[in-house]
């Protein structure tokens, strides 16, 4: 599903970085993580990822801030998946002005999350041809 492409992990939690870098490798993606927002702004810098699924609560630079630093100040087009604990419909404003595509709960459904990941990659790619 998810064959070839590069996917940027960020979360300040060791065990939920591992949990999706399971799910997203065994769903053929390429995989690299951060541990914070400010080190996801440092990786787009050097490296192309088809998507990033982003924590939003995390310490030196949120999910929010880090989402709406890489595509507006930055200008690019990355799919973002937020993940919260908390309900996605109550911060959907949030997320949505931070540029963030989608948010999903924690705990969350691994073949959906690589379904939604697949869909916004589809979409892009639509977009750039």
């Amino acid at each position: 599903m998810l064959e070839g492409k590069n996917i940027l992990i960020v979360d300040d939690n060791k065990l939920n970085q591992k949990i999706l870098t399971f799910v997203l490798t065994k769903a053929g993606a390429a995989v690299k993580t951060a541990d914070n927002g400010l080190e996801a702004v440092e990786c787009v810098l050097f490296q192309r990822f088809d998507a990033i699924v982003m924590d939003i609560q995390m310490p030196e630079l949120g999910g929010l801030e880090a989402s709406k630093y890489i595509k507006q100040e930055m200008g690019l087009n990355i799919p973002i998946i937020g993940l919260t604990a908390n309900n996605v419909e109550d911060e959907r404003v949030k997320w949505t002005d931070a540029g963030m595509n989608r948010c999903i709960s924690k705990p969350f459904d691994p073949p959906a999350l690589c379904e939604h990941l697949a869909q916004l990659i589809k979409e892009k790619e639509q977009i750039c041809q």
